[in-house]
């Protein structure tokens, strides 16, 4: 969409149509899953929605991750991919910052947390592990 209020408006029909329920888009930042879900409560939209996260797995993802799904990395989590030297650097601050995120959502009580795996699961089972 053009911005958040087109999407949100393109968001409702689609629930209005009959869509049972909602997986975001992956994010870093939870303020900004509580705060899209607020905008969607403010519209009228009831239906569950479900965060969804991707563990960064690569120095690779630093640069593409942001410019594919227009996605804004939290200063903390820039701070520290700035110091990550290779991709298992990478990797380890992935499955750490993904605990913590799922950690925080969980305790927010969130109706489900999607993963992202792109074909690769391993950090996903790394971060299920500490979280379940």
């Amino acid at each position: 969409a053009m911005n958040l209020s087109t999407d949100l408006h393109y968001l409702k029909a689609k629930v209005d149509a009959g869509a049972e329920y909602i997986v975001t888009q992956m994010f870093f930042d939870n303020q900004k899953y509580f705060e899209f879900v607020d905008a969607c409560r403010a519209i009228g939209i009831t239906v569950p929605i479900i965060p969804g996260i991707k563990p960064i797995k690569t120095l690779n993802h630093t640069t593409f991750l942001p410019k594919l799904f227009h996605i804004d990395y939290p200063e903390a989590l820039a701070k520290e991919l700035l110091k990550c030297k290779n991709n298992e650097a990478v990797k380890h601050l992935g499955i750490e910052w993904g605990i913590q995120q799922s950690k925080e959502l969980k305790a927010q009580n969130v109706p489900g947390i999607h993963y992202y795996t792109m074909s690769n699961s391993d950090e996903v089972k790394a971060i299920a592990s500490e979280v379940f």
